[in-house]
């Protein structure tokens, strides 16, 4: 089976690409030895290969006129005197700002070049690394954020981490060595609250013959989720496999293109079957064939901001808008966890920071500390789960500003549209590149420039919904695309609003969307609702609303979707009925009721003749000359 990977890999490293070159030039830790010396040498001296390539191995990333520093936290989990040291430097040397990430580590940002040695070494006074946070190298590790204390938590994984963590982190046997940056998550939870199925390397809770272990996914990117491998590993085997995995990726991985060198490139041509072969021969171990997932729900702390755990404490979910924390924050949050808690904090996934350990009897006192009460203001559905990654005033492939666009929609649908114990995963990119994972988001947004009603651009999203994350990993599909986001917000509030509508009890956004959205309309359909709306109450001020029915009968059919929401339209514009009756297609032609172009605006004055003509073209009595297809009206819609 090596054959196929040596075959695979020859064909495609014949030619490295510049970042494989500059990777020949020097030892990482040849440069690490010498930070205090680039430090002090200030950017005149700053090497170039240095700047572009081997800090970043340290976490070290030149925004040209200072630096943003990657923090490692292995699970997310910080001790009190890690949590208040990360605060201090951020105050003393960066602005006194913090970024919290989707991997569950932070981000400094604003460090001045003479300061970047002395950072790095307060930071290690506490034992806090930021090796191997960037480029080719394994990234942090992500898991369940109440790992070790929720109900559902089946196996602990920190000393798990922990072991993996002896494989790799700042071992200069594995510091850019890979072909590519390579993430991993490792879920022992019954809910997915780390994205599992969405990294190179995805460990899930399974069960195999009564023995709790994970089944291993691999080979997730940006828009694709990770591949059943069909593999089994118990607790023990863990470590050993991701060795192998991690050997096997370094020998046959590709070194050509990087835009298509990640691990999935390299599964998609040789194949699961014969990359797992290579493996276990590299593990000498026959690891089992997979047995039963067990991931089934979201957080189990699910429209909650607080949640008991399995010892009788609780821990609290301090929501924290796009990730935009501080130093100050930082330390403020620490002190009141180890005056009501452990002192221990545990950065999530979505961005957001669990105190845990904290007694029934000191929940009082703890949501009265201001800082607590400071965030308590987000405690809403459409912060508690948002996720934005950086945007254009940090990240130079930012197209839109991102973080402030995700806080300014969240207060907008808070106002909108408040729905009692309900709950929406939001996502945010800025870009193309998804650091936001919108593609697995219930609703997403990625920036992009848009076109206003004068053909100005402005700042736009294409819009994602049905991401899916629990029994399945499933990506989003596409709304609408380039959509100014002025416009945008009220797209999602007429989803939001039919969620509201139609939710049962205790249903997530995600579980309306199987039960309702998806199954009884087709993605065009939506799109087209949510445009019209838009036309009629934001663009016109209609005051009317096209509903969408629970038990439609056109079965997902465009055809029979867009004669029936026609029929809806008419009635609603007009006050009559476009035909006496209908049988599926076709009017009853006892009484034919035909119309002309403008008989909707002749009717009610304050619909415009384009609209009328809409109207017109998708309830003509003859079938054969309706519109055929959405795409097509919501280009005319565009026109009013």
């Amino acid at each position: 089976m090596t054959k196929i990977l040596e075959k695979a890999a020859e064909a495609r490293n014949t030619k490295l690409n510049k970042v494989e070159a500059t990777k020949a030039l020097k030892n990482p830790m040849d440069v690490y030895a010498r930070l205090e010396a680039i430090a002090a040498g200030g950017y005149e001296a700053l090497a170039q290969e240095d700047s572009a390539y081997f800090l970043k191995c340290f976490g070290l990333f030149d925004k040209g006129e200072d630096f943003m520093l990657r923090v490692r936290v292995p699970a997310g989990q910080l001790n009190y005197e890690q949590a208040v040291r990360i605060g201090e430097v951020a105050q003393t040397y960066g602005n006194d700002y913090i970024d919290l990430t989707t991997r569950m580590q932070v981000e400094l940002r604003y460090l001045k070049i003479e300061n970047i040695a002395k950072v790095l070494a307060a930071l290690k006074e506490v034992g806090i690394s930021t090796f191997q946070t960037g480029v080719d190298n394994p990234r942090n590790i992500v898991t369940d954020p109440l790992d070790g204390i929720a109900y559902d938590n089946v196996i602990p994984t920190k000393p798990i981490i922990d072991a993996l963590q002896e494989v790799f982190g700042e071992n200069p046997e594995w510091i850019s060595v890979l072909p590519r940056k390579f993430n991993t998550g490792i879920l022992g939870s019954l809910s997915n609250s780390c994205n599992i199925f969405g990294h190179d390397c995805c460990f899930v809770l399974a069960q195999k013959e009564g023995l709790f272990g994970f089944n291993v996914y691999l080979g997730a990117r940006v828009g694709m989720q990770a591949q059943d491998a069909d593999l089994f590993v118990n607790i023990a085997q863990v470590p050993l496999f991701f060795k192998s995995l991690l050997s096997v990726f370094k020998t046959y991985g590709y070194r050509d293109n990087r835009n298509k060198n990640r691990l999935v490139y390299l599964l998609n041509d040789v194949g699961m079957e014969a990359f797992i072969q290579a493996v276990k021969s590299e593990a000498v171990c026959d690891f089992s064939p997979a047995g039963a997932t067990l991931v089934q729900s979201q957080s189990i702390a699910l429209g909650s901001n607080k949640v008991l755990g399995r010892d009788g404490t609780f821990a609290y979910k301090l929501i924290v808008p796009a990730g935009i924390f501080s130093g100050s924050h930082m330390i403020d949050v620490a002190k009141a966890a180890k005056t009501f808690g452990s002192g221990e904090l545990r950065l999530t996934y979505d961005q957001n920071v669990y105190i845990p350990y904290i007694a029934k009897q000191a929940l009082e006192g703890f949501e009265s500390a201001p800082v607590v009460k400071h965030y308590a203001a987000y405690n809403n559905l459409y912060f508690s789960d948002m996720i934005a990654c950086a945007g254009t005033a940090t990240c130079s492939f930012g197209v839109i500003p991102n973080k402030p666009d995700a806080i300014e929609m969240a207060h907008f649908l808070s106002s909108e549209v408040a729905i009692p114990n309900a709950s929406v995963r939001m996502n945010w990119s800025a870009c193309p590149k998804g650091c936001g994972v919108h593609g697995i988001a219930d609703i997403g947004f990625e920036g992009c420039i848009a076109k206003d009603a004068e053909g100005k651009k402005v700042d736009g999203v294409h819009i994602f919904v049905g991401g899916k994350i629990t029994r399945e990993a499933k990506e989003a599909h596409t709304l609408h695309k380039a959509l100014p986001i002025t416009e945008a917000k009220h797209h999602v509030k007429y989803l939001l609003q039919t969620y509201a509508t139609h939710k049962q009890r205790g249903e997530t956004y995600e579980m309306f969307d199987d039960r309702f959205l998806s199954r009884n309309y087709s993605f065009q359909a939506l799109a087209f609702f949510t445009k019209i709306n838009y036309v009629l109450n934001e663009k016109l001020g209609l005051n009317v609303m096209l509903e969408l029915e629970s038990e439609p009968k056109s079965s997902r059919r465009e055809e029979y979707e867009l004669f029936g929401f026609g029929l809806k339209l008419y009635k609603l514009l007009t006050g009559e009925k476009r035909f006496e009756s209908v049988v599926e297609l076709s009017p009853n032609m006892l009484k034919p009721t035909s119309i002309k172009r403008d008989t909707v605006s002749k009717l009610n004055p304050k619909v415009p003749l384009k609209l009328s003509e809409i109207l017109y073209n998708m309830t003509h009595e003859n079938k054969k000359e309706r519109v055929a297809v959405f795409s097509e009206l919501i280009v005319a819609l565009k026109e009013i």
